[in-house]
């Protein structure tokens, strides 16, 4: 990448998305992406690729809804942005529902700015789906609306793509996150070693590879706290003496074992 933005200038091109979502303005937030940008929302979804599909992703998922954005904590590294939030959702129907979740912005430079070249969404399916459906009558009309325009705008592809979302690693791979933080929490390099796997399976924000080892040292007295499963992926925000921390599990595609573990610690903003 040409550029070499600070952390608070990807942070602030990041924060352009939320703007423009809470502006309803279709073109400001699909011109905010790459030419051949990617959408994965939820991740395990079939992606949407490409200002075309990006444009039906907002006509379908953001147009009809008023999307506030609660931020924990951002944190950044090279040419990336992550989000530590929980969004709530109100549908033209009244029901309201809040997603827990973890974004993932990449970025890249495009005609001399900063350009979103792929925008990961970590947040749980099935529990947003009982969410809402819990809301009742509004819920199950909003449900049923958003079918509709799934089938219309993306039509039976785009139903049985966000389908895919439904499966994945889910408790499995949380189980098995949560037993790797608990074991680094408590200096148990052993069982970290045997769920991280080998050499170059974590990494740190900047790319750096560690030991299983290292990792162990470095999250001493973690505090694991909000764990989402998406496709074959697990993210855990969590608190260790030093500060917060966001980690990032991605599993073998045929096997639940962990094939990498990203952890980023750098805030911003």
């Amino acid at each position: 990448m040409p550029l070499d933005p600070t952390a608070t200038e990807l942070r602030d091109a990041v924060l352009a998305s939320p703007r423009a979502v809470a502006a309803h303005d279709r073109a400001a937030w699909v011109g905010l992406f790459a030419r051949d940008a990617v959408v994965n929302d939820p991740v395990g979804s079939a992606p949407h690729t490409g200002h075309d599909a990006i444009t039906s992703f907002y006509e379908t998922f953001i147009a009809p809804n008023d999307i506030v954005f609660d931020v924990a904590h951002d944190f950044a590294g090279p040419a990336t942005v992550l989000r530590d939030l929980t969004i709530t959702i109100t549908m033209s129907t009244g029901a309201r529902v809040h997603v827990p979740m973890h974004l993932r912005y990449e970025l890249t430079e495009e005609n001399g700015a900063l350009r979103i070249e792929h925008l990961a969404a970590y947040w749980e399916l099935l529990p947003m789906i009982g969410r809402l459906m819990g809301t009742g009558i509004a819920g199950l009309r909003a449900g049923t609306r958003l079918g509709g325009l799934l089938l219309r705008n993306q039509g039976v592809r785009g139903l049985t793509g966000m389908a895919q979302a439904c499966t994945g690693i889910g408790r499995t791979g949380k189980q098995i996150a949560h037993r790797l933080c608990t074991a680094a929490a408590a200096g148990d390099t052993t069982t970290v070693n045997e769920l991280a796997g080998g050499p170059g399976t974590v990494r740190l924000w900047s790319g750096e590879s560690v030991t299983p080892a290292e990792l162990t040292a470095r999250a001493r007295g973690l505090r694991q706290g909000k764990t989402l499963a998406a496709g074959r992926s697990v993210t855990v925000s969590g608190v260790t003496p030093d500060g917060p921390v966001l980690l990032i599990f991605e599993f073998q595609p045929a096997a639940p074992r962990i094939e990498t573990i990203r952890a980023y610690t750098d805030t911003v903003g």
